[in-house]
């Protein structure tokens, strides 16, 4: 049975606990969106404490407030860290759609995404919108909402014990595989724009009297838009190489803040 009284300790408890999920939901994937009104962001946060501090007790010991406030800092990077690399592979979608524009020719073409507040090409866009409804269906989200409580029982308050080497590994790791995934997706759109370059430079020299620069432009973005036409079954398999890319990095950053490594 859940206890639901409070006392000072247990209260100050609770603060900390939801420090670390207030600071992962602000900026955690499909939570942190801008479109996600601030007082949801709050009630969820303080409801999801509520019940984490109930279920998953810990022991808190400090002399003054000062040793709480530090305590406090901890709490909130360690909820960050956690929420700002599983964002961050979300970042592999624009990286890719990016990718494909400046394939076909696009790349000066921007529009305003209302999400991330940022501009981003077309096809980035495009890419952001899908694959983030796919990982939505596929319930990425309670993996998420898991991740984070479960990160108590690994690191309970005020035990976690910051690895910076394991951690800037996890970032390359991050950067490394935001290239690969995202040249995987965009491979398609590659392959045909380069087998289309060699035919307009092949072109250029039977037919020099042709102004291959001008045709190229759109030969290269019906073809490039057909390829994404003709490809689009292959997004939910992106969709999994994302959410296969958020769950190892929620890993690997436990693993970097847990005291035993």
């Amino acid at each position: 049975m859940i206890n639901y009284t409070f006392s000072l300790i247990t209260f100050e408890y609770y603060l900390l606990v939801l420090v670390r999920i207030a600071s992962f939901v602000a900026v955690a994937p499909f939570f942190g969106l801008n479109s996600v009104p601030t007082r949801v962001k709050a009630g969820f946060s303080a409801l999801m404490a509520l019940l984490v501090a109930q279920v998953v007790p810990g022991e808190l010991v400090y002399d003054g407030m000062l040793e709480y406030a530090i305590i406090t800092v901890k709490e909130a990077i360690t909820g960050l860290m956690l929420g700002m690399m599983a964002n961050a592979c979300t970042y592999i979608i624009g990286f890719a759609g990016h990718m494909i524009d400046m394939q076909v020719g696009l790349s000066m073409a921007q529009e305003f995404n209302p999400m991330t507040r940022t501009q981003e090409s077309i096809t980035g866009n495009m890419y952001y919108y899908a694959i983030m409804l796919l990982l939505l269906i596929s319930d990425l989200y309670h993996y998420i909402i898991k991740a984070v409580a479960d990160s108590f029982l690994l690191i309970p308050v005020n035990t976690q014990v910051f690895q910076w080497e394991y951690l800037s590994d996890t970032i390359v790791t991050l950067i490394a595989d935001m290239l690969i995934i995202g040249f995987r997706i965009m491979l398609p759109v590659f392959a045909c724009c380069m087998v289309m370059n060699c035919i307009l430079g092949i072109m250029a020299k039977v037919a020099p009297q042709m102004n291959m620069f001008a045709v190229g432009i759109q030969i290269k973005i019906f073809a490039g838009y057909a390829i994404l036409v003709v490809t689009v079954m292959l997004l939910p398999r992106a969709a999994a190489f994302i959410g296969d890319e958020v769950k190892l990095m929620l890993r690997m950053v436990v693993k970097g803040m847990y005291g035993t490594g």
